[in-house]
């Protein structure tokens, strides 16, 4: 059988689908227990969250959720091994996510992090600020998220604020509100670098449009509190950038990559570290990159390799610019996937990205085997392409 794709170029081609997934289970014990986390490496999968596509709302509306089919995928997270990163970019947090949605999937997911045992950090921003706010009420507002995070139960990411990028007027004015969140923290926390292709409105962050300059903003930040930060996640798409800022990370601090381009090589590292991992990409592959850092944990570093490079020409085609529309893509895989019944999106982002580049991650997909039932796959992209008029 073949399905018949569409090209940039507007041009039909013949694709003959997989009739069987790929098996990722190399390690030893691992087609029997599967799910046991990987030990070398801290993983976290930024997950996504499933709409209610029987809800009557639209672009502007506040986000309905489907609570059963976004917890369901978080336990199938679990059960790999991998940890969730809840209310995170992924979650389409400021892209149809509000601060009161985000604020209900964090007490939602935690605690059935907690029935399950799986680790869950959440993230902390100041996204209930609305309109211009001054430092006082950028700080305030992460006090009132990082609260409700750590009264679940769950660690705390303090993400890039938008607020913050707007209010501050200098690098002092970031270490200020950094420091005084710091010190109120009860636990250690992740400090979360989000770069401008990720949301435009943090250009600038850390007080300097100069990533050199920044970076040593960023780096006073967790030499004055390293004993309160847990690691930094990072995710400026800048392999060598990251590779220097972790090796100048205080002893303990961990070093999260969010590079969806490079986190193989980032991932295995070098003589000198590595990084862990925070990554929206490992969404769709949570199976093979739970598996892939447990082939890492025996020491196997061309084995991980040879499991996760070839993902990475999926992640970049994700990832592409614009690239905070990546969530589209990784919600679509997860539908064809069976994660969950529908292609539809809070916010109405199931349309932000074209035909053509949803088919290409189909195809990229089936090819490294990702979907369970690639029949299945295959009768809901042929039904997508129904509805754009693209007939078997």
């Amino acid at each position: 059988m073949t399905i018949r794709l569409p090209g940039a170029d507007g041009r039909l081609r013949a694709y003959t689908p997989r009739t069987e997934p790929a098996d990722f289970s190399v390690t030893a014990g691992a087609g029997g227990a599967g799910g046991a986390p990987p030990a070398s490496r801290t993983v976290f999968s930024a997950a996504h969250v499933v709409a209610d596509p029987y809800a009557d709302t639209g672009p502007d509306s506040p986000a309905a959720v489907d609570w059963d089919a976004t917890l369901a995928f978080r336990r199938h997270l679990w059960s790999h091994g991998l940890g969730v990163a809840e209310a995170m970019d992924t979650a389409q947090r400021g892209m149809g996510l509000d601060w009161a949605g985000a604020a209900e999937l964090i007490r939602r997911s935690a605690a059935e992090a907690r029935a399950v045992g799986g680790r869950i950090a959440c993230g902390a921003g100041t996204d209930q600020l609305t309109g211009p706010a001054d430092l006082a009420a950028v700080r305030a507002a992460y006090e009132e998220q990082l609260a409700l995070v750590e009264s679940t139960g769950a660690g705390a990411i303090l993400m890039a604020s938008r607020a913050l990028s707007a209010a501050a007027t200098s690098a002092d004015d970031y270490l200020t509100v950094y420091g005084h969140l710091l010190r109120q923290a009860s636990e250690p926390v992740i400090l979360h670098w989000l770069g401008p292709m990720f949301d435009p409105a943090l250009e600038g962050y850390w007080g300097s449009a100069d990533l050199d300059t920044a970076t040593e903003t960023f780096l006073e930040v967790v030499a004055a509190h390293p004993d309160k930060v847990d690691g930094i996640k990072v995710s400026l798409l800048d392999a060598r950038r990251e590779v220097e800022l972790r090796r100048r990370l205080p002893q303990g601090v961990r070093c999260y990559t969010g590079d969806d381009f490079h986190y193989p090589e980032l991932i295995a590292g070098d003589e000198r570290g590595f990084s862990h991992a925070l990554l929206g990409i490992f969404d769709p592959l949570g199976p093979l990159a739970a598996e892939a850092v447990r082939v890492l944990d025996t020491g196997d570093t061309e084995g991980f390799r040879k499991l996760l490079d070839p993902t990475v020409d999926l992640s970049r085609h994700l990832f592409e610019a614009p690239t905070r529309f990546y969530k589209t893509g990784v919600v679509f895989l997860a539908w064809l996937a069976g994660h969950q019944s529908h292609f539809t999106m809070v916010g109405g982002l199931q349309s932000a990205r074209s035909l053509p580049h949803l088919a290409r991650a189909y195809e990229l997909a089936d090819g490294l085997g990702l979907f369970p039932d690639p029949v299945l796959a295959e009768r809901r992209m042929q039904s997508l392409l129904d509805v754009y008029g693209v007939s078997a």
